[in-house]
C-alpha cells in the first residue's frame, strides 16, 4: 500500500537547498514547477487579456500549415503528461510518496497545458497594431527556463540523490531516463521557439486584404520585412561564408597564432578564479595574523596573479594584451581575403546589375561590412565564449564550495540578465537595420549629388540639393534617436538585474559570515569573484550588440555575396580558338526586360578582315548587338559564333582577350594618361604606350600638357575633353592589339579634322581585322565592307 509519508524525504524542511554534494531533490522539484507555473499562468493570463480586448482571429488561409508546429504542440503535451508517468512509476515503483512528487506532477501539467493554450492562442489570434513574426516573449521565456532548469541537474553530478551514478537499475536509470527525454524536449521546443513555424512568415497586418497586400507588401513590406527580421536568420550562410576566411589557409605561421591565443584564453579563465581566491587567503592571514613570510608569498603570489590579469576582468593584462597583439595578423589576413574576394564577385556580375547599382551605397555597405569582421571575430572568440565559460565556472564554484544558494542566485541572476540581453537587443535589431538605411540613402545622395556636379551647375540646383541632403540627414537622425534611446533603457535594465543579484548574494554570504559558517575572507572573495564576474558580463551585452550590430552591417555585404551571376561559363567550357575572326548572327532574339524584345530576328555574317557598319536611329539595338558579341548578355533565342564556335559555350575570359572596344562613353580611370592607355595591356613599355598614343592622334597633344604623359585625368577622365577621353580610350584598344574590333561611336565626340585623322589611323588599325562599327555619320560607314541599317530590333536593309 503507498502512503503518503511527509512532504521530503525524511520529514526535511523545504529550505534545505543543499544536501549530499547535490541540489536537494525536494526544493529542486518544488521550485522549478512553482516559478515555470508563476511565468506561464501569471504573464499568460496577461497576455490572454491583452489578446481578448485588443486582438482580432485571424482568417485561416494566412495562417501557414506546418508540420513543425504540431510538433511544437505533441513535445508540449508530451511534457504534460510526463509528470503524470514519473508520478505513476513512483507510486508502483517506490511503495511511497511524499508530498513534492504530487506537487511536481500538477504545477508542470498544468504549466505545460497553460504553454499549449498560449501556443494556441498566438497561432489563430494577432493584435491589432502587431506587425511582429514570431512568438512573444512569454511563450520564449517559458521555455528558455523550462530548458535552463533541466540544465540544473548537472550541478548535482556527484550526488547519490540523483541518477548520475546508475547503481540502481530499478530507480536512478528509469529517472535518469526520463530527465533525458525532457531534457531534449524542452531543447526542441527552445530551437523551434526561435523559428516560430506556426506563425506567418510576414507580419499579418500586411496580408488583411488584397488591396494592402499588394501595395504595402511590394512597398512597404520589401524594406519593413528586412527591419523586423531577426539578425541570426540565415546565420548558417553568413558563417559559412566567414569560416573558409578564418582559419588562414597555407599559413603556418598564423595558423600557430591562432592555436596559441586559444591557448592564453584558457590561461585566463584559470587565472580568473585565482585572483579571487587569493585575496581571499590575504584577507584571512591578516585577520588570524600569519606570518611575515607567508604574507609576503601570498601577497606577491596575488599580484602576479593580477599582472597577468589586469583590471578586474582581464581587459589590460599582460596575457589579454599579448593575445590581441598577436590576433592582430589574424584579423587582417581575414579582413584582406574577403574584401579580395568580394571585389572579385562584384566584376563577376552581369552589366545589368552594374547599370542598376547605386556607386554609393554598395561603397557604404562595403566599408561597413568589411570593418565590422575585423571585431566580429574577436568578438564571439575572445569574449562571448570566455564570458560564459566564466559564468558556468563560477557557479560550479559557488554551488561546490559555499552552498546551493549562491550557486542558485548566480545562476538566476546570469539567466535573466542573458535573456533581457538577447530579447531586448533583438527588439532593438529594426532600429539599427533602420539607421543603416537611412546611412545608405543619406551617403547615396551625397555621392549621387557630387558625381552629377555638372549638372547640378547647370539648373542652379544648389539648394535643391543641399535641402534633400538635409532632408536624408534628418531621417537618418530620427532612427539614430531611437538606436540610443532603446540601448539608454537595455543598460538601465541590465544593471538593475545585476544590483539585485549582488544584493541578494551580499546579504546572504553577511548572513553565513555572522553565523559563523563562512569566514571575512570568504566574504571577500565572494564580492571580488562577482564584481569581476559582473564586469565581463556587463560587456556581455556590449558584445552581444556589437555581434548582432555586426551582422547588421554585413548583411547588406553578404546581400552582395548572394547576387547572382547572370552570365556565367558552362561546366567545362573551353577557350575560344580564334582562327580567322568569321562572326555570325543567327536568329537571334535578346531584350532587357521580360516580354519586350530589343533584337528580333537579326541575323548577319562579317567574314574575317571585313568591316561591318551598324546605322540606325537610337534605341534600335545597335549597341545590344556589340553587348551580346562581348557576352555582357546571353542571348534569348538564336545563336552568336566566331569561327563556328558558339561563344556561350566558351570561356568568357578567352573570348574577351581577343575583342577590342571602344565605347561610345568613354570612362577612364583616376590616375595618369600613361596609366589610362597601358590597361589595354598591363605589360606593355612606354614606348608602346607613346606608339599607341601616335596611332589614336592624341599624342602630340598629350605632350603640350605640364606633367605629359603623367598628367591626371581625374575622377572619370573629366580633366580632359570629350575628344581626348575617345583618343585615349581609342589608343588603350590599339595598345591591346585585338583580333576583333568593336567601334561604338567611337569618333562621335571629334571634330572633322580629328575624325579625319584617327580614321586613316583606325584604317591601319582594322586592316586585317574583323571590325564592327556603330554610327551616325555617313563619313565613318562610307567605307565599311557591308553596312546594316537597323530599326525596332530588326536588319531592315543591308549592303554597301
Amino acid at each position: 500500500m503507498v502512503v503518503l509519508q511527509s512532504y521530503c524525504e525524511g520529514n526535511d524542511s523545504l529550505a534545505r537547498a543543499w544536501a549530499q554534494q547535490g541540489l536537494y531533490p525536494c526544493f529542486y522539484f518544488t521550485l522549478v514547477p512553482s516559478v515555470q507555473l508563476s511565468v506561464c499562468i501569471l504573464l499568460g493570463a496577461l497576455q490572454y487579456a491583452c489578446y481578448a480586448r485588443f486582438s482580432r482571429t485571424m482568417e485561416p488561409k494566412y495562417i501557414p500549415r506546418s508540420r513543425l508546429y504540431h510538433i511544437q504542440v505533441l513535445l508540449s503535451l508530451l511534457l504534460a503528461l510526463l509528470p503524470f508517468v514519473t508520478f505513476l512509476w513512483q507510486v508502483l515503483g517506490m511503495q511511497q510518496l511524499y508530498g513534492y512528487m504530487v506537487l511536481y506532477a500538477c504545477l508542470s501539467a498544468a504549466s505545460w497545458i497553460s504553454s499549449v493554450g498560449l501556443l494556441h492562442l498566438e497561432r489563430t489570434r494577432v493584435l491589432a497594431q502587431d506587425r511582429i513574426r514570431g512568438h512573444g516573449a512569454i511563450l520564449l521565456l517559458f521555455w528558455a527556463l523550462a530548458f535552463a532548469a533541466e540544465n540544473l541537474a548537472f550541478i548535482s553530478w556527484n550526488s547519490p540523490l540523483w541518477w548520475w551514478g546508475l547503481e540502481n537499475i530499478n530507480l536512478l536509470q528509469v529517472q535518469f531516463s526520463l530527465w533525458l527525454l525532457r531534457y531534449f524536449c524542452t531543447f526542441a521546443l527552445f530551437a523551434l521557439g526561435i523559428k516560430a513555424p506556426g506563425l506567418p512568415r510576414k507580419p499579418y497586418m500586411l496580408l488583411i486584404n488584397e488591396d494592402e497586400r499588394d501595395v504595402e507588401q511590394s512597398q512597404y513590406y520589401s524594406s519593413t520585412q528586412g527591419q523586423n527580421r531577426s539578425t541570426w536568420r540565415d546565420l548558417g550562410r553568413k558563417i559559412s561564408l566567414l569560416i573558409q576566411y578564418m582559419w588562414p589557409k597555407g599559413s603556418y605561421p598564423l595558423q600557430g597564432l591562432v592555436i596559441v591565443c586559444l591557448m592564453l584564453m584558457g590561461l585566463e579563465r584559470g587565472i580568473n578564479v585565482f585572483v579571487p581566491l587569493y585575496y581571499k587567503y590575504i584577507v584571512n592571514d591578516l585577520t588570524t595574523g600569519a606570518s611575515w613570510r607567508i604574507l609576503l608569498q601570498t601577497v606577491c603570489i596575488y599580484a602576479a596573479l593580477k599582472f597577468l590579469q589586469g583590471g578586474g576582468a582581464g581587459s589590460s593584462g599582460f596575457i589579454s594584451n599579448m593575445r590581441t597583439f598577436l590576433w592582430i595578423r589574424v584579423q587582417q589576413f581575414t579582413s584582406r581575403e574577403i574584401q579580395v574576394q568580394l571585389l572579385r564577385h562584384l566584376h563577376s556580375l552581369s552589366l545589368r546589375w552594374h547599370l542598376g547599382r547605386k556607386t554609393g551605397e554598395v561603397l557604404r555597405s562595403v566599408d561597413r561590412g568589411t570593418s565590422s569582421i575585423n571585431n566580429l571575430l574577436s568578438y564571439i572568440v575572445f569574449s562571448i565564449f570566455p564570458t560564459i565559460a566564466d559564468i558556468i565556472i563560477a557557479i560550479v564554484y559557488f554551488t561546490t564550495t559555499f552552498s546551493a544558494w549562491f550557486g542558485l542566485i548566480i545562476f538566476l541572476c546570469m539567466s535573466f540578465y542573458l535573456a533581457l540581453t538577447i530579447i531586448m537587443t533583438e527588439w532593438r535589431t529594426k532600429y539599427r537595420r533602420e539607421m543603416n538605411t537611412r546611412d545608405n540613402e543619406a551617403r547615396s545622395r551625397a555621392v549621387d549629388s557630387l558625381l552629377n556636379f555638372e549638372t547640378v551647375k547647370y539648373y542652379n540646383a544648389e539648394n535643391y540639393e543641399a535641402t534633400r541632403f538635409n532632408d536624408a540627414i534628418v531621417k537618418y537622425q530620427v532612427s539614430e534617436w531611437k538606436v540610443n534611446a532603446s540601448l539608454a533603457l537595455l543598460n538601465q535594465t541590465q544593471n538593475l538585474v545585476i544590483g539585485v543579484g549582488l544584493l541578494a548574494g551580499s546579504l546572504l554570504c553577511a548572513y553565513y559570515v555572522t553565523k559563523k559558517r563562512l569566514h571575512v575572507g570568504d566574504y571577500v572573495l565572494f564580492g571580488t569573484y562577482i564584481i569581476q564576474l559582473y564586469t565581463p558580463l556587463n560587456w556581455f551585452g556590449t558584445y552581444y550588440r556589437m555581434i548582432q550590430s555586426s551582422f547588421v552591417d554585413m548583411e547588406n555585404m553578404f546581400d552582395l555575396f548572394s547576387e547572382e551571376q547572370e552570365v556565367k561559363d558552362e561546366p567545362g567550357a573551353a577557350d575560344l580558338r580564334f582562327l580567322a575572326g568569321r562572326v555570325e548572327f543567327e536568329n537571334v532574339h535578346f531584350g532587357y526586360v521580360e516580354g519586350r524584345e530589343v533584337l528580333r530576328d537579326v541575323s548577319f555574317t562579317v567574314m574575317p578582315g571585313q568591316t561591318l557598319a551598324l546605322v540606325g536611329p537610337s534605341g534600335s539595338g545597335k549597341s545590344t548587338i556589340i553587348r551580346l558579341l562581348f557576352r555582357f548578355y546571353d542571348v534569348w533565342g538564336g545563336c552568336i559564333r566566331i569561327d563556328g564556335q558558339d561563344i556561350s559555350k566558351a570561356k568568357q575570359a578567352s573570348l574577351r582577350s581577343h575583342i577590342g572596344v571602344v565605347p561610345q562613353d568613354t570612362v577612364l580611370f583616376n590616375d595618369t594618361i600613361r596609366n589610362n592607355i597601358r590597361y589595354g595591356r598591363i605589360d606593355a613599355t612606354n614606348e608602346e604606350v607613346i606608339e599607341a598614343a601616335i596611332a589614336a592622334n592624341i599624342h602630340e597633344r598629350i605632350l603640350t600638357f605640364p606633367d605629359g604623359y603623367d598628367t591626371q585625368v581625374g575622377e572619370r577622365g573629366l580633366k580632359l575633353s570629350g575628344g581626348e577621353k575617345q583618343r585615349v580610350a581609342i589608343a588603350r584598344t590599339i595598345l591591346k592589339n585585338p583580333q576583333i574590333l568593336f567601334f561604338d561611336e567611337a569618333t562621335s565626340a571629334l571634330d572633322t579634322k580629328t575624325e579625319r585623322n584617327i580614321q586613316a589611323s583606325l584604317a591601319k588599325v582594322c586592316a586585317n581585322r574583323t571590325t564592327i562599327i556603330v554610327a551616325h555619320r555617313l563619313s565613318t560607314v562610307i567605307k565599311a565592307d557591308q553596312i546594316l541599317v537597323i530599326k525596332d530590333g530588326r536588319v531592315m536593309e543591308r549592303g554597301r
